[in-house]
Formats: C-alpha cells, sequence, structure tokens
C-alpha cells in the first residue's frame, strides 16, 4: 500500500476514535505496570475489576510485598494464570525496590529486566506512562494492518516493524489504541463488519468472504 493510501487511514482513524484512552484502568505508573502484566490472556474489563479490589489493598511494590504471593494469588486468579504471574509481580517488585528505588524505568532493556515484562509489555508502559513513540501489536493490530494491506506480514513482530517503518512515529501512540478499538469493535476476527466499516473503500480485503 502506498504512503498516500496509508495517510488517509491513519486521518480516518483519528475522526474514527478522536482522542484515544486506554481501556486498562490505573492511577500511577506502578498500577499501569501491574494492570499490563495481568491483562495477558484476559480482558480489560476482567483486569479493571481485579485491579480494582488489588490496588484497594496494595498499589506500591512495598504493599504488594507485604501482602505476599499467596494472597496475591487469590485475588488475581479471575485473570487466570495466576500463579506465574503473582510470581513474577512479587519479583517484579523486589527488583523495582533494588535496582530501581520504587520506581517505574523509562527504557526498554530496563523495562525487560522486569519478570512478565516482554517487549510488547514495555512498549505498552512507555507508551502509555512515559508518552513516547511506541507500537506494541497485538492480535488486532496484526489482523487490521494485514487485512487493510498496510502490511503481509505473519507474525505481531515483522507487523510492528512493517507499521513502524511505513508510519511516522508522531502517530503511534493515538494509532496504536484506534487500531485495537476497530478490531474489537469493526475488523473482529470471525465476523467483520466491512459493510458499515468507513476504511472499506481503501482495504484490500473488501472483496473477499469476510463479507
Amino acid at each position: 500500500m502506498d504512503r498516500e493510501s496509508i495517510l488517509k487511514i491513519v486521518k480516518i482513524f483519528s475522526r474514527l476514535y478522536p482522542h484515544p484512552t486506554p481501556t486498562l484502568k490505573w492511577t500511577s505508573p506502578f498500577e499501569c505496570l501491574i494492570a499490563v502484566i495481568l491483562s495477558a490472556q484476559c480482558t480489560d474489563k476482567k483486569v479493571n475489576l481485579v485491579t480494582r479490589k488489588l490496588f484497594g489493598k496494595a498499589n506500591t511494590p512495598g504493599k504488594i510485598l507485604i501482602l505476599g504471593q499467596k494472597k496475591l494469588a487469590g485475588i488475581i486468579k479471575p485473570c487466570g494464570l495466576f500463579n506465574g504471574k503473582s510470581r513474577n509481580i512479587i519479583a517484579t517488585c523486589e527488583i523495582l525496590i533494588k535496582n530501581f528505588n520504587g520506581k517505574i524505568p523509562q527504557t526498554q532493556p530496563e523495562l525487560e529486566t522486569l519478570p512478565g515484562v516482554g517487549p510488547k509489555t514495555a512498549q505498552v508502559i512507555l507508551a502509555q506512562i512515559w508518552n513516547k513513540p511506541a507500537f506494541p501489536v497485538d492480535t488486532h493490530i496484526h489482523r487490521v494492518a494485514n487485512r487493510l494491506g498496510i502490511c503481509t506480514t505473519k507474525t505481531p513482530e515483522q507487523t510492528e516493524k512493517c507499521l513502524k517503518s511505513k508510519i511516522p512515529s508522531r502517530y503511534w501512540h493515538d494509532l496504536h489504541l484506534q487500531m485495537i478499538f476497530h478490531g474489537r469493535e469493526t475488523c473482529k476476527a470471525r465476523r467483520p463488519s466491512c459493510h458499515d466499516c468507513p476504511l472499506a473503500n481503501l482495504c484490500d480485503s473488501k472483496n473477499n468472504n469476510f463479507q
């Protein structure tokens, strides 16, 4: 897809989802980090229910450590994978206190030293907390980018490189969220609403069996 068409898509996304905000709820960088860790293979809606309870009891690294892994695991159980997530969160809190004075790092290499934080999670933190140029790609973005024809890639990692190479970084922060929302609401995995999609005339998939 040529640059002009891509920029048209970006502008349409901006009209469809102006001023997008994350669906995960948090009030501090540490809360954001924990919420993102818990969101692995779990819906944002369920994470928000769990973190409302968790952060009411413990919302700093020190308080999480006082809470302990057993109680933490019990609270976050509805998010799934609670044993692994609770271990990672406890270990992350220990590292934050020991190596970062309890603060959330501001670089991707430092963030990836935290258990439970991979490249995608690190980029979410960089974008949402520190407002740094980052374009984490999940399954929604991977699907939307390939259906539109912006990318022709097989993995989210390849899609991330593709999008970063074709789209100016000033758009990344909002477009990341806009493409997620579009993937959830319109360009769904099984039954995309192609007939109602404002991007249909620019979409490579408009004439296939999605409709």
